[in-house]
């Protein structure tokens, strides 16, 4: 699944069509601040409620450095390149070339974070404020390009949260007449990420189920009825800890024995993607001993082992 720039004649045709859209960009301010609001309201009484805690504080100062610090315009680069190409995924996470600015941005994040930091996390950004520009490097291609082990869960978050508000901020730049086309849609259209979980749309899109990306923050459309990692339909089951009508469930396919969470917004208007995931830790470890294996990423739990 990549994406393309519309000419004028088909954004008419898509308008006059009721057809719903395939590809969703992030409204940035309005996600990192009802993401830390959520991520709170999950934490009480929750058995992990000191970490959800740390998501939100980190989450607070990703929305507050996304005015402050906001990354140069590539927005002409990036057009002519969507229009040259006209189906690669234009912001590839594995191949793109980034700017210095998410460096920068990582900078800000762990000198803003520190004082909600325990000594051990104080550690963490002592490490990472020391090391050298290679080494910062080295670490971000390991993540993006999914050798989570290479890294340790203490610096990928900080690593990931970088990242994550450079890319979406890159996204921002991207044209907005560009639509995602299809193909294998397990990867974000626009970065080539994992998704966090998929989410069940409501209103406008009601029904409509969206894979929400782990990196640039984009979702786009995938039919219901198929496994979103290897696209069969035939052993889907979906599970939940609490009740059938549960807001967060999970959906484990038989044929490639992977799982992802499914958020449904008609059960709760408020569930978010890295917040309702995060906070459901107890459902992975139920999938886990199932023996399916999870297929998407949440940028708070990186696993090493």
């Amino acid at each position: 699944m990549s994406i393309k720039i519309l000419h004028q004649d088909e954004i008419k045709q898509a308008a006059s069509s009721f057809q719903q859209p395939e590809l969703l960009f992030a409204n940035p301010k309005n996600l990192y601040s009802r993401r830390a609001k959520r991520l709170r309201e999950l934490a009480q009484d929750n058995p992990f409620s000191e970490y959800l805690e740390f998501a939100a504080n980190l989450v607070d100062i990703q929305l507050e450095l996304l005015g402050s610090h906001p990354i140069a315009n590539y927005s002409e680069k990036l057009t002519a390149y969507v229009e040259s190409t006209q189906g690669d995924k234009p912001l590839n996470s594995k191949n793109f070339q980034r700017s210095d600015e998410w460096r920068i941005l990582l900078l800000a994040i762990i000198d803003k974070f520190k004082p909600y930091a325990n000594d051990t996390v104080l550690s963490t950004i002592e490490w990472l404020e020391k090391a050298s520009m290679s080494e910062l490097e080295t670490l971000a291609d390991y993540l993006l390009n999914e050798r989570y082990e290479q890294v340790s869960a203490d610096k990928a978050v900080f690593i990931w949260s970088a990242l994550s508000l450079y890319w979406v901020q890159l996204t921002q730049q991207l044209p907005r007449t560009a639509r995602a086309e299809i193909g294998h849609k397990h990867f974000c259209p626009v970065c080539n990420s994992a998704p966090v979980t998929s989410v069940i749309h409501f209103g406008e899109a009601q029904g409509l189920r969206y894979l929400h990306c782990s990196l640039c923050e984009s979702e786009w459309h995938v039919v219901r009825s198929k496994c979103t990692n290897c696209d069969e339909s035939g052993k889907l089951d979906y599970w939940s800890l609490d009740k059938i009508e549960a807001a967060v469930k999970a959906e484990s396919c038989g044929d490639c024995h992977s799982y992802l969470k499914v958020l449904y917004q008609d059960k709760d208007i408020n569930v978010e993607p890295v917040a309702d995931d995060l906070a459901s830790l107890f459902l992975d470890s139920e999938m886990e001993q199932k023996n399916f294996t999870r297929s998407g990423l949440n940028p708070f739990l990186f696993k090493t082992e």
